[in-house]
């Protein structure tokens, strides 16, 4: 029907209706972000690809001449000069879809935003914080 938008309710739905060797692009950013976080949660957020443990971890999506990757502001802040190599904005990266993805570079990223929501995750339920003395 015209204009109705399509929802997607897993991954391998989103990745589903891209071309061919757009799927295999994606289904290779996806192992690596899994390999990455083996206990991650695979979602469809604000209409992408994401994966999330403590927290959303990374976003990812493809579109006419790359795939965007997005580590949200920190992770790309934190590999800045290996990103520099790409077009980038604050939390988002773009691959070109003709080059090979850095699949490297994106697990490292992956590991940098895990070890992060796990230390947010763990200074709000207080561990590590002083208590007071009775």
């Amino acid at each position: 029907m015209v204009g109705e938008k399509v929802v997607f309710t897993s991954i391998d739905e989103y990745i589903a209706t891209f071309p061919e060797e757009v799927q295999k692009k994606l289904q290779e950013v996806r192992a690596a972000i899994k390999a990455a976080s083996p206990d991650a949660e695979e979602k469809i957020s604000y209409k992408m690809p994401a994966f999330a443990q403590k927290g959303i971890l990374v976003y990812f999506a493809a579109w006419k001449n790359h795939i965007g990757f997005y580590p949200i502001s920190s992770g790309t802040q934190a590999f800045n000069q290996e990103l520099s190599a790409y077009e980038s904005s604050k939390g988002a990266v773009k691959f070109p879809l003709d080059k090979p993805m850095p699949l490297d570079l994106i697990s490292r990223i992956v590991k940098f935003r895990l070890a992060e929501n796990l230390r947010k995750a763990e200074d709000k339920t207080g561990s590590g914080k002083k208590r007071p003395i009775s």
